[in-house]
């Protein structure tokens, strides 16, 4: 299902994406060394329920993770990438950290994630990762505007991977956002210009670029959730939903 939102729609969406960037934030600055997983988890279940919203999380239950996921916010840590599971992990220093939130809000979501180092050891390999995946989200958006194709925002971020020397995995990637989280189309992190659906004015995307050092082989861990590595190598992750507008395209999940 593809959806196009109406200006109410929008407004309500904007209203979503602001929520995720002000949740992320303040989860981003109080995630140190000695915090634990579930802390952040009940964080995030704690401002989400303060702002009258809603979890995509809690009871979702795709045909990828075993469900329900049951947590509020995928707590990814060093080797893992994707829908991390929050489990009892006390961060330790320089540990690389991804935080990926989606939360619905008068009937709209938003979807949106980060990748930053804790404490005070910065592995120059690990920040720049992460810059990669930043660099290439902003790629991605930049090109999307009414009358571009899926195909051009997925060239643009697998570009910036590639020559950043990054192996790419297309099984998980972007996506359209709407009344639920996850919908059509799917944005590979590569991809042909020129090919795929047309965007249009009121389109909501989440543009998802994330990679891992050296490997584009994933490995789902015991608890049916937590995607990593399978070198076990480090990740990064980053995330904004867009909404297409009739002159570009409108980032929702940026801090104010």
């Amino acid at each position: 299902m593809i959806e196009i939102l109406n200006r109410t729609e929008l407004h309500r969406a904007k209203e979503a994406g602001a929520l995720v960037a002000d949740i992320l934030q303040a989860m981003k600055g109080r995630s140190a060394v000695g915090v634990n997983l579930l802390e952040i988890d009940q964080w995030a279940k704690a401002m989400i329920a303060d702002a009258g919203a809603q979890s995509c999380y809690v009871d979702y239950s795709p045909s990828f993770g075993r469900g329900p996921f049951g947590h509020y916010v995928c707590t990814s840590v060093n080797d893992a990438v994707l829908h991390g599971l929050p489990h009892d992990y006390t961060l330790a220093d320089g540990d690389l950290v991804s935080l990926d939130l989606a939360v619905s809000k008068n009937g709209v979501a938003a979807d949106s994630a980060i990748s930053f180092i804790v404490g005070d050891s910065k592995p120059s390999d690990s920040l720049a990762m992460i810059d990669a995946t930043e660099r290439a989200l902003s790629a991605g958006i930049a090109v999307a505007g009414p009358g571009a194709r899926i195909g051009d925002i997925s060239h643009a971020i697998g570009s910036v991977l590639s020559e950043a020397g990054y192996p790419i995995n297309t099984q998980f990637g972007g996506h359209g956002i709407g009344s639920t989280m996850h919908q059509d189309p799917h944005i590979a992190n590569t991809g042909r210009p020129g090919r795929g659906y047309k965007l249009r004015p009121g389109l909501l995307l989440a543009l998802e670029p994330w990679v891992m050092a050296d490997t584009a082989e994933l490995v789902t861990d015991d608890d049916g959730w937590t995607l990593r590595s399978a070198t076990g190598c480090r990740t990064a992750h980053s995330e904004h939903t867009i909404a297409i507008t009739d002159d570009g395209a409108e980032i929702l999940t940026l801090v104010r």
